[in-house]
């Protein structure tokens, strides 16, 4: 397999090359970032649960004692969202990232 992918990218020009080269930088240096920052990263997520639940259960839910308890219940499964969050992020993100930098820088 990796030789095919090895004719194939032999055939792109010098630029296409270039440019397949730093996209795989990019992805190591925000994988990177990533494991450096996990602090930061699951800081940034706990303040959009808060923000996101609380719009959440008030758009959804009008009854105030519903609305209550489910505040309640949102609060309580903060931990366990956050480490999923977080892991399911740190596959999906570096890559996303990386495009949509890419996508930026594109003419």
């Amino acid at each position: 397999m990796q030789v095919d992918k090895d004719k194939y990218i032999s055939k792109l020009s010098k630029a296409e090359q270039l440019e397949i080269e730093q996209k795989k930088n990019v992805i190591l240096l925000v994988e990177n970032l990533m494991e450096r920052e996990e602090i930061t990263i699951k800081m940034i997520i706990d303040c959009l649960y808060d923000v996101g639940s609380v719009n959440f259960v008030d758009k959804k839910f009008r009854l105030p004692s519903a609305n209550k308890i489910l505040k309640v219940i949102a609060r309580l499964s903060k931990p366990s969202f956050r480490t999923i969050a977080f892991y399911w992020g740190k596959k999906i993100a570096p890559e996303l990232i990386t495009d949509w930098l890419l996508q930026k820088i594109k003419f």
